[in-house]
């Protein structure tokens, strides 16, 4: 779908949405890399109550939230809907259901303004949330971490994208949630393990999960295991529960995995930069230690404000713009695609 065309000395605004989960938002993003408005709904008090996210609940809250806040995006902008360039969307990866909600609120109003659609992966747009902040330079290496995803991803080139390491089982941000749910805390559990682990004076020791030698890849179900082991040994014993110190021994052990094997494929990669992604990227064990590491080994590391880590619209806006300069449009038979891979979006082949 190319009939669209773009005048490149004319600003690009595009209109981006995001409901992959449990966030509704709404942005409007110049060329790329200026945020013009940024809402997000949050549905967490939602869904503390059921431990966790509810995808029927999720794609219900998003319905509410979805044509108002589109409106306001636009309106806050200071921009008229005819000034829109192009329409984005999250297509995937995320929940089915909360994928449709904004694939058809997106879809609609490409139709109706008969404006270009953009099909966004979810992914592309934390890695890409970077250059709302900085400039990129090529090659470089991305390490994503959020509830639904830890991988580690080289980029060549702009838009390119080669996984070399994912997790095997459990995301780092679902380790966190269930650490916290077994030492106590309620749901999201990532802030609360990272707070104790931060203010905890000793730690128990946990494994370090590596894999094979070679490996990129992550575990942390084992890690998982191993806390569980020690919070119902304690138990057992009548001992106290000792959160504190079980926080920082399983923050640092999942820090110095991830940390390592980051620094590691930038020296294989002979990358230029490091970028840290994804909602995980505010615990502020991991931004310390990275941060730490980098500097020692003389990595130029970027890491978003805490505002585009979790999941929000301006990061599909950035990502999104890849395919506007490629005029790389999507048809108005798009579909939500749960397990969309990220190679398969690459603008660059």
């Amino acid at each position: 779908m190319s009939e669209f065309h773009n005048n490149e000395h004319e600003p690009c605004y595009i209109l981006a949405v995001e409901t992959s989960c449990d966030e509704t938002s709404v942005a409007v993003v110049k060329d790329g890399k200026e945020v013009l408005s940024n809402l997000i709904a949050s549905q967490i008090e939602t869904h503390k109550a059921f431990g966790g996210v509810v995808p029927e609940v999720a794609s219900r809250k998003h319905v509410e939230n979805i044509t108002l806040m589109l409106e306001e995006a636009v309106k806050k902008a200071g921009i008229g809907l005819q000034d829109i360039s192009a329409i984005a969307v999250t297509q995937g990866p995320g929940l089915v259901g909360a994928l449709l909600v904004g694939v058809v609120a997106a879809t609609s109003l490409a139709m109706a303004l008969d404006k270009p659609l953009i099909g966004t992966h979810h992914i592309a747009g934390h890695i890409y949330a970077n250059r709302l902040v900085a400039h990129l330079e090529y090659p470089c290496m991305a390490l994503v971490v959020s509830g639904g995803h830890t991988e580690l991803v080289y980029m060549k080139s702009e838009g390119s994208f080669e996984v070399i390491g994912r997790t095997r089982d459990d995301a780092v941000g679902e380790a966190y949630d269930k650490v916290a749910r077994a030492i106590g805390y309620p749901y999201p559990g990532g802030p609360h393990v990272d707070r104790l682990a931060l203010e905890a004076e000793e730690a128990v020791d946990l494994p370090r999960v590596w894999l094979e030698p070679d490996s990129y890849d992550f575990s942390f179900s084992g890690l998982k295991s191993a806390v569980l082991n020690v919070v119902n040994q304690r138990k057992m014993r009548g001992e106290p529960p000792m959160e504190g110190a079980i926080a920082r021994g399983f923050q640092e052990s999942v820090v110095e995995v991830l940390v390592t094997k980051a620094i590691r494929a930038v020296k294989a990669y002979s990358a230029k930069q490091l970028l840290l992604c994804g909602g995980v990227a505010a615990n502020r064990g991991l931004r310390r230690e990275l941060e730490r590491k980098c500097q020692e080994e003389g990595i130029e590391l970027i890491i978003p404000p805490f505002e585009y880590c979790t999941d929000n619209a301006a990061m599909i806006g950035a990502a999104a713009y890849l395919k506007w300069k490629e005029r790389k449009f999507t048809g108005l038979n798009m579909k939500a695609m749960p397990q969309f891979s990220l190679e398969e979006w690459s603008v660059q082949e």
